[in-house]
């Protein structure tokens, strides 16, 4: 270590004699960071590997449900065939539960797909290429329409932002048909972004319904109410006839046609219609019965009409997806008047995450300046400091792009951390040369001795730092997706900090700091013993 630090100060001592060459690919380092940085990409958080799989399913309306559990079976039983390596067990959810907390219609299916350890695998490498293998084989099934998700990320997109996926552009109308129209307009934009995947939308219509209108002029010729007409067809839903008691609990008692009349037109418009003068007439003689396309969802959002179109995002980042998917929606898709298009998902926890981290990062910072200054007393000092930040985000930002990771809140995370070991390894070189000054020795020789000095202590913060967060920038595990870009924005960040402040802080210092307004209280020379011990 002694050969070593002799070396450095030797080399420390040519290069503060070349303080403009220095200072001149710092800046441009740092500009090149910058224009890296601005094209990153982000997201909000990594994708992290749960272990298990849902495919979200969605059907023609009206499918009944003994035709959904069919279905389901065949797709259940496709799966363990196809992947006996991947998958443990496979089993569906269809419609909705009694405490409809979660409500789905009958078209509406969850598959969830556990699967086996990783090390058994044979068809895939990562959960990726598993999902993308599983969707092949489901994509020639007739009739459905499957977006990938994960139980957990799919329960925390709807619980958030009421979307399964990573991106959710909400069209925003009046009229059902006008929606339907935009979307169909969005999706084939979408089509043709690269990286768009799973695209779907919220199955507006499509649900079968059995309309019934009274024949004024027929009840008129028969002598009918419609009171009567409309009572008979309100028992085709069920008329509440009586109350049951069951302990404390009451129910409904509720009288309705049988499922014969409920599902077959022909069957109702049978129906007989007893009249007040005893006559006794079939239903489709006083009224129309046909059988239409309704709405099965309507949803809603301030009050108006709400049409989502969903999709995931693969093999880019989730900002960059954004930006182009609005420019040419922008471009390709006529908004009426009245219309609006919004976008949720993912992408709008990143914007509020970033909305945030814009106002308590600067917080954070003018603090840590304010308690520097009080510590320093030399605004000079600590502005000299606070530059470590910017070198350390540069290692940060070279690491992601070398890894070709987007920005996010763990990144963010990682920043941050970032920042406060660049500092303190920042007032400890700056202590140490104002320790120098004190003592009569300025200029180059005193930043390259204080360098020397300083040297063990920095360069072990940056030796800890770095390798007590590999084991978490190389881990493979579960959960290790969310901790990667943490960890990865340090050890980058770390190298650039040290290098800036074992040799651009000293030569800035010889250039710019000059000699201290208030000395420190401790004028005798450090022993070597003291410096080993520091």
């Amino acid at each position: 270590m002694d050969a070593v630090v002799n070396w450095y100060g030797a080399a420390l001592s040519r290069i503060v004699r070349w303080r403009m060459l220095v200072l001149g690919v710092a800046a441009v380092l740092l500009a090149g960071g910058g224009v890296a940085a601005s094209r990153l990409g982000g997201e909000f958080v990594p994708r992290m590997n749960e272990g298990s799989l849902v495919l979200n399913i969605v059907r023609l309306a009206g499918v009944s449900l003994d035709e959904s559990m069919r279905y389901n079976t065949q797709i259940e039983r496709l799966l363990l065939e196809e992947f006996p390596d991947e998958i443990d067990q496979v089993w569906s959810r269809v419609g909705a539960a009694e405490i409809a907390t979660d409500p789905m219609g009958l078209e509406l299916t969850d598959v969830f797909v556990m699967l086996k350890p990783r090390a058994q695998w044979t068809r895939a490498r990562s959960q990726a290429e598993l999902s993308a293998a599983i969707q092949e084989e489901v994509a020639d099934l007739p009739g459905l329409n499957l977006v990938m998700s994960q139980p957990i990320e799919m329960r925390m997109n709807e619980m958030i932002a009421g979307i399964r996926s990573d991106i959710g552009i909400k069209i925003i109308g009046d009229d059902f048909d006008e929606l339907i129209r935009l979307s169909d307009d969005v999706q084939r934009v979408l089509l043709e972004i690269p990286g768009a995947s799973d695209i779907s939308a919220d199955q507006l219509t499509g649900q079968p319904t059995m309309r019934i209108a009274v024949d004024r002029d027929a009840i008129a010729r028969a002598g009918v109410p419609a009171r009567d007409v409309l009572a008979f067809v309100e028992a085709v839903g069920g008329r509440e006839i009586g109350q049951v008691y069951e302990g404390q609990r009451r129910f409904s008692l509720v009288a309705r046609f049988p499922d014969r009349h409920r599902t077959d037109p022909h069957a109702l418009a049978a129906s007989i219609i007893p009249t007040e003068s005893g006559q006794y007439l079939p239903l489709h003689s006083v009224a129309t019965i046909e059988t239409i396309e309704g709405p099965a969802t309507i949803n809603r959002e301030w009050s108006r009409r709400l049409m989502r179109v969903q999709c995931n995002v693969v093999d880019r980042d989730v900002a960059s997806f954004v930006q182009e998917a609005r420019r040419r929606i922008a471009q390709d898709v006529e908004l009426p008047v009245g219309y609006v298009i919004d976008w949720g998902g993912q992408f709008e926890n990143l914007q509020r995450a970033r909305l945030r981290l814009s106002i308590v990062v600067p917080a954070t910072l003018l603090l840590v300046f304010f308690l520097l200054l009080l510590s320093l007393r030399r605004v000079r000092d600590v502005v000299m400091i606070y530059l470590a930040i910017p070198f350390a985000a540069l290692g940060g930002i070279a690491a992601l792009w070398l890894r070709d990771i987007p920005f996010s809140v763990s990144a963010a995370v990682g920043f941050i951390a970032l920042g406060g070991i660049a500092v303190l390894n920042g007032q400890i070189l700056i202590e140490a040369i104002r320790e120098n000054a004190a003592r009569g020795l300025t200029g180059a020789p005193s930043c390259v001795e204080a360098a020397k000095r300083r040297f063990r202590p920095v360069l072990a913060t940056a030796i800890t730092d770095a390798v007590g967060f590999l084991p978490m920038a190389i881990s493979t595990g579960i959960g290790a997706e969310v901790q990667r870009p943490l960890a990865t924005v340090v050890i980058g960040g770390v190298v650039t900090s040290t290098a800036l402040t074992l040799i651009v802080l000293p030569t800035m210092y010889a250039w710019f700091g000059g000699a201290p307004t208030q000395p420190t209280d401790d004028p005798a020379p450090a022993t070597a013993s003291e410096r080993d011990a520091e």
